[in-house]
């Protein structure tokens, strides 16, 4: 252990952790100066406003492990004796003032927009600009303020809280920059002082393909039963800009062929469960002579190109799924074909734009929701745990509906309760189920 300082080195910070969290940890043992969070590290420094207090508080926690929202933080002195400016500013950005804001969403269970964003941040003063982005840190925002004491009150009123209850929390620090550029008005960015930027810029789409979608405005239906209009709004929406790495956009194919199926656990429900993340699902047909294959039917060839995407090479009951575009267009009805066109269950008929977004590869994390209102944590735990060991489990209440994340020690666990328990049953409610793209609880 390093000498005694009153500057105390927190490890194992996740992004779920807030400062106020750290506070609260450390209060009890004495008056805290000074807190810097080095969120690239997963870390954090806080200076007591003595040594002695910082002794107190790392005795205390040498006997007993610190955690904060389940997870396990590691506390020792560290090598600083003091935290200086240089040490508070050391990624660039800092506690020096600045009129623009860099802010990080993290636990984001819902869509942010511009609009969203500029409802927080507005009350504290009149907003300039907004230009949203994706990075490793995750989700980001620069918001410039016409004047900085604006973004001070911000950032001192807002820091840590979150937008919605129990997700999508702030973590706020003052931007290096000095001006942002903003080219187009949309759902990614926007310059309230000059209304009249394009959406988009004129003649070209972002990625090939992309703005073909903008002509799926027809009033008659697809051939599989769903309504076109509305789609190209959804997906715009939904990839405001661009779409994901390695979606095309121009995939007019709707039906694909799944193999290296489990075919002695796997059934047409199962593989509409798992299926319809990435689209609604017309129907499915289990080939008689080759078990281990089936055919899915999607809306359109969009939602195919996104189920062939992300299920490529997924694990499913101890087999890696093989997924690809089929030669047929459509599956033909017969005495083997389950029909789902009308099935309530089909996820995009409704908030369709949200649902685009939540679409990704299997992962160890799932979301329920449709939950009942007097569910317990440990009814959901049971419900599930035959599929794997369940590392962490979060229940909380969602714009007045109960929700909860369960993390599963493997991402096949993870497949494999998806599919066998969306839909079903849990007291008087019939659950859903989807993948979630949080790397923790």
């Amino acid at each position: 252990m390093s000498d005694t300082s009153k500057v105390v080195h927190v490890r194992n910070v996740g992004h779920e952790i807030s400062e106020n969290d750290l506070l609260q940890l450390f209060q009890p043992f004495g008056v805290i100066t000074k807190l810097v969070m080095l969120r690239a590290k997963n870390q954090a420094l806080l200076q007591m406003q003595d040594v002695p207090s910082a002794v107190k508080a790392l005795q205390f926690y040498s006997n007993v492990q610190p955690s904060i929202r389940g997870r396990n933080v590691y506390v020792q002195f560290s090598s600083h004796q003091e935290l200086t400016t240089m040490d508070q500013n050391a990624q660039g950005r800092g506690d020096e003032p600045n009129r623009i804001l860099l802010v990080t969403i993290h636990h984001m269970l819902y869509p942010i927009t511009v609009d969203v964003l500029h409802q927080v941040f507005s009350p504290h003063g009149f907003v300039e600009k907004i230009v949203t982005f994706q990075k490793s840190a995750g989700f980001q925002a620069l918001i410039q303020y016409q004047v900085q004491q604006s973004s001070v009150s911000a950032r001192n009123s807002l820091q840590g809280r979150n937008i919605y209850d129990g997700c999508c929390q702030l973590d706020i620090q003052f931007s290096n920059l000095d001006e942002l550029q903003v080219n187009y008005n949309n759902e990614r960015s926007r310059d309230f002082t000059n209304p009249n930027l394009p959406s988009e810029q004129k003649g070209k789409s972002s990625q090939q393909g992309y703005g073909d979608m903008y002509s799926f405005q027809g009033s008659g239906a697809h051939p599989g039963g769903f309504p076109q209009m509305g789609n190209a709004e959804a997906i715009a929406a939904a990839f405001a800009g661009g779409l994901p790495p390695g979606i095309s956009g121009t995939n007019d194919r709707c039906t694909i062929l799944v193999s290296n199926l489990n075919s002695d656990r796997i059934n047409e429900d199962k593989l509409f469960n798992l299926c319809s993340l990435y689209g609604n699902i017309v129907s499915i047909k289990i080939l008689r002579n080759k078990p281990d294959h089936a055919l899915v039917q999607l809306g359109d060839g969009f939602q195919a190109e996104l189920a062939v995407h992300f299920l490529k090479g997924a694990m499913l009951f101890e087999k890696r799924l093989e997924v690809n575009f089929s030669k047929y267009p459509n599956i033909t009805t017969g005495p083997d074909t389950h029909d789902y066109s009308n099935s309530n269950l089909n996820r995009f008929n409704r908030n369709a734009a949200k649902n685009y977004r939540y679409c990704c590869s299997p992962t160890k994390m799932i979301h329920l929701s449709s939950l009942p209102q007097d569910v317990t944590e440990a009814e959901i735990i049971a419900h599930l745990e035959e599929h794997g060991p369940i590392i962490n489990s979060k229940l909380f209440e969602m714009n007045g509906k109960q929700q909860a994340l369960v993390l599963f020690d493997k991402e096949e666990q993870a497949t494999e309760a998806l599919v066998c328990k969306n839909a079903t049953s849990l007291g008087s409610s019939t659950i859903r189920i989807s993948f979630s793209q949080l790397q923790s609880i």
